[in-house]
């Protein structure tokens, strides 16, 4: 259940339906460095508040999972890690998500952190 703290929401994974990443997946390594400010953004996770709004995402610990809206499945776990190369995995399950190259699935994880990171947070 979202939570309030420090007058912000933390979303959880039991605040929206989630599939688990599936069996046919691929990981990588995410080179990136975040701010303190852009993790706490990340922290507090999404959920979505209308038909436009396609993620739903959440924190556990240093991992984020991120989700369809619309089918709950998992699309990316992304684990956080001290040295900036964050693991990858994203869900490569034909009739869950077209996985791409790795290089075009990078391109559009920085795009999606880069909106999910913004500051201030909005939550």
């Amino acid at each position: 259940m979202a939570e309030h703290n420090k007058n912000r929401t933390v979303i959880h994974r039991d605040d929206w339906k989630t599939n688990a990443m599936p069996e046919q997946h691929k990981t990588f390594v995410l080179n990136r460095k975040f701010s303190a400010e852009q993790m706490d953004a990340l922290r507090c996770g999404n959920i979505p508040q209308d038909m436009d709004d396609r993620w739903f995402w959440y924190m556990e610990e240093s991992t984020l999972w991120a989700h369809r809206s619309w089918t709950g499945n998992c699309i990316y776990r992304i684990d956080f890690k001290e040295d900036n190369n964050h693991i990858i995995t994203v869900n490569c399950d034909p009739e869950q998500y077209t996985c791409s190259n790795t290089d075009k699935e990078i391109e559009v994880l920085n795009k999606l952190l880069d909106y999910w990171a913004r500051t201030p947070s909005d939550c």
